[in-house]
This record gives structure tokens, C-alpha cells and sequence, in this order.
């Protein structure tokens, strides 16, 4: 694997850059803060972390939404980084929303893909009623990693005003985490969305994070072909062709719905 990894000069330029675009985007918008979820996770924590120097705890409201499926590891992490942070947060039962869901749409129930991104979609829209209440904006937590092979619910955690760490790989999170100061149990745990039982995010995607990040760098964000991607990083082509596969899949979640182009 390659090493993508930030010098302390560049983590500090990292953290700088991302502090004044969250603050650069809320003053934009005359917005009185942010929300935005906890999941527990590395990525909503370094968010939440971020987002507090930006703008000062009175001004980030974080939001715990736990599902049936939420370990309660997780979600005890994500009340002790508000704890933590001393921000103010709100726990809100994501369950008997999808229930209603299914109600409606009882056909639906046991798709485990459907209801799970249901699940995400519930978040986005608890995340949005209390946004929209408080007049903030929403704050969101996806990677770079994940939104280049499309590993996020459209309309779920990919509806967000802004992304801070959009520009940071998931090696980039972790390091940049460990350099503002969050605990090394939350900077290497192992990350999962959490849509269903036991779910992990390496496990659903079939390859490691770091493979992911260094083929991204190399190949679908570098100048890099697939062969070559292959023999630099000491992996079989067929994997460097899946994650072009799911790049170039997952375009559509990455842009503004298309419309047709308009009429002379």
C-alpha cells in the first residue's frame, strides 16, 4: 500500500482549512450553528471535534439515533463524545419511524438493502426537523473513501449542506482524529454504517480500507492504469477493476439529479 499519510505541518493545515470552511459555510448561510449525527464512529467524531473549535459548543448540536440494530457500544461512544465535547445533544428513537414505514409498505419488510437505507433516510430527515427548528445547518460526516465507490444512502447520510472531511481518505480521518486529540479506542475503531445486524463497512465493501485508499489515490483520483495500480500496490487486477466498477456505478449519487437538456 502507499503511504497517504499527512505530515504534522499539512495535519495542522488540514485542521485549519477545515475549521474555517465550517465556519466559512454556517456565516454564508446566516445560519445559528450546526447539527449534525453521532454515530459513535470515527468520522462523526472527528466532525463533531472539528466543528466545535470552528464555532464554540454553543453552537454544534449533535443528535444520537439509535435504531434497532445500533449496538449500545456505539451508541454510549457517541453520547460520551457530546458528553465530552460538552455539547448539547438530543437522543432520538430512529425505530418507530421505519415501523410506521413498513406499516405503510409492509411488502418492503425483510429486504435488508431497503430497510436499512430507510433506516439512513430517517436519520437525514430527524437530522433536518432540528436543523431547520433551530435554524442550522447540517453538518455531514462522509469521507472521501466512501463517497468516491458510493458507499453512502443517497438521501440518507449523503443529505448534508456541507461535508467537511469530504476531501480526507479513511486513513486521513483516523490520522487527523488522533491529531485534534480523540482517543485512540474511537481513532481505530472498526467502522460500520450500522443499516443492519453486525454489519461492517470492510466486510460489506470485500476490501480493506487501506487498499481502498491507496487505489483511489493511485488509480481513480492519480494518473495510474489499472495494471499498473496492480503492480505497485501487490494486488490482483480484478480488484483494482471493482473499485473502478463501483466508482463509475455510484456517479449518480455524487451529482445533482440529471434533467434533460432544454429545448432550442
Amino acid at each position: 500500500m502507499i503511504d497517504l499519510r499527512f505530515s504534522e505541518s499539512e495535519l495542522e493545515r488540514q485542521r485549519e482549512h477545515i475549521t474555517s470552511f465550517i465556519d466559512e459555510r454556517v456565516a454564508a448561510a446566516g445560519a445559528d450553528g450546526v447539527v449534525l449525527g453521532l454515530s459513535g464512529g470515527i468520522d462523526s467524531t472527528l466532525t463533531a471535534y472539528l466543528a466545535v473549535e470552528a464555532l464554540g459548543t454553543e453552537n454544534v448540536h449533535g443528535l444520537v439515533l439509535p435504531a434497532t440494530v445500533s449496538s449500545e457500544e456505539h451508541m454510549s461512544d457517541a453520547e460520551w463524545v457530546a458528553q465530552e465535547l460538552g455539547i448539547g445533544y438530543d437522543v432520538l428513537e430512529v425505530e418507530p419511524i421505519v415501523d410506521a414505514l413498513l406499516a405503510a409498505y409492509p411488502e418492503a419488510e425483510g429486504d435488508r438493502e431497503a430497510v436499512g437505507n430507510a433506516r439512513a433516510r430517517v436519520r437525514a430527515v430527524l437530522n433536518y426537523l432540528v436543523a431547520n427548528h433551530e435554524e442550522r445547518l447540517v453538518l455531514g460526516t462522509g469521507n472521501r473513501s466512501e463517497a468516491a465507490v458510493g458507499y453512502f444512502t443517497k438521501y440518507g447520510d449523503g443529505a448534508v449542506d456541507c461535508h467537511p472531511i469530504g476531501n480526507l481518505y479513511k486513513g486521513q480521518v483516523r490520522q487527523l482524529a488522533r491529531h485534534v486529540g480523540v482517543p485512540e479506542e474511537l481513532a481505530a475503531k472498526t467502522a460500520t454504517a450500522e443499516l443492519w445486524a453486525d454489519q461492517t463497512d470492510e466486510d460489506e465493501l470485500g476490501i480493506s480500507y487501506d487498499t481502498l485508499d491507496s487505489i483511489l489515490a493511485t488509480h481513480i483520483d492519480g494518473p495510474l492504469s489499472v495494471a499498473a495500480t496492480a503492480r505497485l500496490l501487490e494486488v490482483d487486477e480484478g480488484t483494482v477493476e471493482r473499485v473502478r466498477g463501483m466508482y463509475e456505478r455510484s456517479a449518480h449519487k455524487r451529482n445533482v439529479p440529471p434533467a434533460p437538456e432544454p429545448l432550442d
